[in-house]
């Protein structure tokens, strides 16, 4: 069993919390500390740790008071590198590399976003649950098997992003970027097909972006393909 609660999500902060039961942990701290404590109900020092898929500030605004609240922060070299950080809290991650806090055995992977060593996490709970973590990457190329929950970007919908830049909202270069570090709707079903859901409890939809997305699209067609419960925070 695990339980998932959104502190924030989106271009403007992201930050989940997440527990076995037994070891809670933080994914991304792209918010204030003040707002990480009110988000966990004081209780920070219960963390067992955070871990940060990439450098930009939406992903790790408060990683500098995490790090001197005494709390271990697991990222890339090239995260590390691009933050240009040094803290004895910081734990460097390889890609394909497992290893573990508390409950939780992790393995990071790479992942596909303009910025310096991006990851996603796979996590296994000693209790036998099993949860993919992968935001801000345009596709996914691993394929999981006996995924319980899963926790994982839909910026965006090609119909909508399209509409945006028809009508002049979007400008065409920001199409393309958008399209090459984000993940769409069309994407997502695609990795959806591709994945083995037999055991999935949970997906969660992350980072919807808040003018190229529709989230009655993105949710109903999630939900029809997958047959799953679906939250979007």
């Amino acid at each position: 069993m695990i339980e998932i609660k959104t502190l924030a999500t989106g271009s403007k902060g992201n930050c989940y919390h997440i527990t076995d039961g037994s070891t809670p942990l933080l994914l991304e701290c792209g918010i204030s500390f003040k707002d990480i404590q009110k988000g966990v109900s004081f209780e920070t020092s219960s963390l067992g740790g955070v871990l940060v898929t990439h450098e930009h500030k939406d992903h790790c605004k408060g990683v500098e008071s995490v790090l001197n609240r005494g709390l271990d922060v697991y990222m890339s070299k090239g995260t590390q590198e691009a933050l240009e950080l040094q803290h004895h809290r910081i734990k460097t991650v390889e890609s394909k590399k497992q290893f573990r806090v508390g409950t939780w055995t992790i393995l990071p992977f790479d992942v596909q976003h303009d910025v310096n060593e991006p990851l996603g996490f796979l996590l296994q709970s000693d209790n036998g649950s099993k949860l993919l973590f992968a935001t801000d990457t345009y596709y996914v190329k691993y394929r999981f098997k006996g995924l319980t929950h899963i926790m994982i970007e839909c910026n965006y919908d090609q119909q909508t992003l399209d509409e945006n830049v028809d009508s002049g909202r979007v400008h065409p270069a920001m199409k393309k970027r958008v399209m090459k570090s984000h993940f769409s709707l069309e994407n997502l079903l695609e990795f959806f097909k591709a994945n083995d859901l037999s055991k999935v409890e949970e997906i969660h939809l992350l980072h919807l972006s808040d003018s190229n997305s529709n989230m009655e699209r993105i949710f109903k067609a999630v939900a029809r393909a997958t047959g799953k419960m679906i939250f979007i925070p």
